[in-house]
C-alpha cells in the first residue's frame, strides 16, 4: 500500500509566537485513498538492544540499540502495511511529527537519486523519538540516519522540545537541511521544499547533510551562487505547486498575518511569518481543518465562495483524504511532568473535534487503540469517519450543528486540563502517570460520548428529510 505522494501539511509554531509561552508542532495526515485506519497508543519504554528492524512496507533493515523511553504514537491500526507512528511525544518532552510529503527536483535526483529500500516515513519516528532528549537530537539522529541508509521519499518533518521547535527536510536520497523555527515566528509546510536560505556559520540555527554544499557546487545546482535558497536548490517549480501547495501557505498566512497581503500562487511565500497577534492551540487546531472559508475558493460553497471553478481550483487542508491530525503542544507555564499535551483529531478534520491527552501516560481509551480495515461502532477512528459520511453530503444543513459541537469540546477539553494541573501537583513519578492517564480517559470517553450524541441527532435528521417521504396530498 503506497501513501498518496503529495499529502499532509504542517505548522509550527515558537514559544514567543503562542498566547501561552507553548512550542507547537502540528500535522494533518492524509491517505491517497481516504481510508487509514489509525489508532492512538503509548508504547512503553524498553532496552532496544538486539532488536532488529525490518519493515514490512518496504524491506528497510536496521539494528536498533540502547534503552529508548516511552513515546506516543498515531499508528496505523492494520497489520502488514509498515508501522507508520505519524506523530508522538516522548517522555522527555520531545516532539516528533511524522512527514510532508515533498518533491525533489530532476536535476538533484540525477546525482543523489531516492534510495528504494532505504528510510521512510514509515518508521522514522519509531527508530528516533524513543532515543532523543531534545529536538536538537531528534534532527542530529535522523541526519545521520538518511546519511548512512539514505532514503526513498522527499519528505518535512518538525521536532520540538519546550524551547526550539526545528523543521527538517531531506531531498534525493542523502541530502537534508534543518532550520530552527524563530521563537516570535510560526511557519507553514505544504508539499514542497520549504526553507529558503541556509545560512552555513550559523548553527545555533541551521543543520545540514555534511557534504551538501560540496554537493550543489559539483553539480552546478545553484541558480544564484551567492545565496543558498534550499527550497530553489532542491525543490520544484512546476505549475502544480500553484494550485495545489502555494495556496495553503497563503491561507495560513492570511489568517496569521492579515496585515502582509499575498497572492496564493506565489512562489515567493515566506516559509516562517511572525503573526499579527499571538497564536492559541485553537488557531492551530482551526488552521489544520480549514478549506479556505470565507473566500471564493472554499469548495464547500459558503457565502464567500465564487463560481464552481474557483471553488475547486485550489486544494484545500480539510479534504476527503485526511485521517489524523495532532497538535503536539509543549507548556512553559506550568512544570516538566505534566506540561507536554497531544490534541488528536481522528477522521476528516473540519468535522471531527481534537480531544487533549497528557503524554505523561501509559495508556489510551479502549477505543483509541483499534481501528481495523471495516467499520466497528468500537474504533474511534471509525466514529469519527461515519461523522464524515454522515456530514459531507449535507454539509450546509449539518454544519452549524457540527461547529457547535466542536466547539463545546474544546471549551470541554480545555476545562478539562486545567482541573488535571490544579491536582497534577499532589502527584509524582508512576502515580502522576497513572492520574494522568486515568484524566486522559476520562476526557476521551465524555468526548466519545458527545460525538455519538451528534451522530445520533445528524442521523435523525437526515431519516426525516428523505428526498422519498410521500404523503396524500404531496401531488396538489
Amino acid at each position: 500500500m503506497k501513501p498518496f505522494i503529495n499529502a499532509c501539511t504542517g505548522i509550527l509554531v515558537g514559544k514567543k509566537a503562542s498566547v501561552d509561552g507553548s512550542t507547537m508542532v502540528a500535522r494533518d495526515e492524509d491517505w491517497y485513498n481516504g481510508i487509514n485506519p489509525i489508532t492512538y497508543r503509548v508504547f512503553p519504554a524498553k532496552n532496544y538492544d538486539g532488536e532488529h528492524y525490518v519493515s514490512d512496507y518496504n524491506g528497510f533493515e536496521c539494528d536498533l540499540h540502547g534503552q529508548g523511553c516511552r513515546f506516543t504514537s498515531c499508528a496505523v491500526g492494520v497489520k502488514g502495511y509498515g508501522r507508520w507512528d505519524q506523530q508522538g511525544i516522548n517522555e522527555y518532552n520531545v516532539s516528533m511529527t511524522g512527514c510532508q510529503t515533498e518533491t525533489t527536483n530532476e536535476r538533484v535526483l540525477a546525482y543523489d537519486p531516492l534510495v528504494p529500500n532505504g528510510l521512510d516515513e514509515e518508521c522514522m519516528v519509531y527508530l528516533v523519538l524513543p532515543f532523543i532528549k531534545n529536538a536538537r537530537e531528534g534532527v542530529q539522529m535522523l541526519g545521520k540516519m538518511i546519511e548512512k541508509y539514505g532514503t526513498g521519499e522527499s519528505n518535512g518533518m518538525a521536532f520540538a522540545d519546550k524551547d526550539e521547535v526545528w523543521y527538517m527536510e531531506m531531498e534525493g536520497g542523502h541530502q537534508w537541511v534543518a532550520m530552527r523555527i524563530p521563537d516570535d515566528c510560526y511557519a507553514i509546510a505544504p508539499n514542497i521544499a520549504c526553507i529558503q536560505e541556509v545560512d552555513f556559520d550559523d548553527p545555533d540555527n541551521f543543520m545540514y547533510a555534511p557534504g551538501i554544499r560540496d554537493f550543489v557546487d559539483k553539480y552546478h545546482l545553484n541558480p544564484d551562487p551567492g545565496h543558498f535558497n534550499y527550497r530553489e536548490i532542491f525543490g520544484t517549480h512546476d505549475e502544480g505547486d500553484a494550485y495545489y501547495n502555494f495556496p495553503r501557505a497563503w491561507y495560513g498566512q492570511k489568517m496569521f498575518t492579515p496585515s502582509v497581503k499575498q497572492d496564493p500562487t506565489s512562489a515567493h511565500i515566506p516559509f516562517c511569518q511572525r503573526p499579527d497577534h499571538l497564536m492559541s492551540v485553537q488557531d492551530v487546531q482551526n488552521f489544520l481543518s480549514s478549506h479556505y472559508q470565507e473566500t471564493k475558493y472554499d469548495p464547500m460553497g459558503t457565502y464567500a465562495s465564487g463560481d464552481e471553478r474557483e471553488r475547486k481550483l485550489f486544494r484545500p487542508l480539510a479534504l476527503d483524504r485526511n485521517q489524523n491530525s495532532s497538535v503536539l503542544q509543549i507548556r512553559n507555564d506550568v512544570p516538566a511532568k505534566y506540561a507536554a499535551i497531544q490534541w488528536v483529531n481522528l477522521g476528516f478534520h473540519a468535522f471531527s473535534p481534537y480531544v487533549p491527552f497528557f503524554a505523561n501516560a501509559n495508556d489510551t481509551p479502549a477505543n483509541y487503540k483499534v481501528a481495523g480495515k471495516n467499520y466497528s461502532p468500537d474504533s474511534a477512528y471509525w466514529m469519527y469517519k461515519l461523522m464524515q459520511v454522515i456530514t459531507e453530503p449535507r454539509y450546509h444543513q449539518f454544519i452549524n450543528k457540527i461547529n457547535t459541537y466542536r466547539g463545546q469540546v474544546l471549551s470541554y477539553g480545555l476545562g478539562r486540563i486545567a482541573a488535571t494541573d490544579a491536582k497534577a501537583d499532589a502527584y509524582d513519578g508512576e502515580e502522576l502517570t497513572e492520574f494522568l492517564t486515568n484524566s486522559n480517559i476520562k476526557t476521551a470517553d465524555h468526548i466519545t460520548e458527545m460525538s455519538k450524541q451528534i451522530i445520533h441527532e445528524m442521523i435523525n435528521d437526515s431519516l426525516q428529510n428523505s428526498l422519498f417521504q410521500y404523503e396524500k396530498g404531496d401531488n396538489l
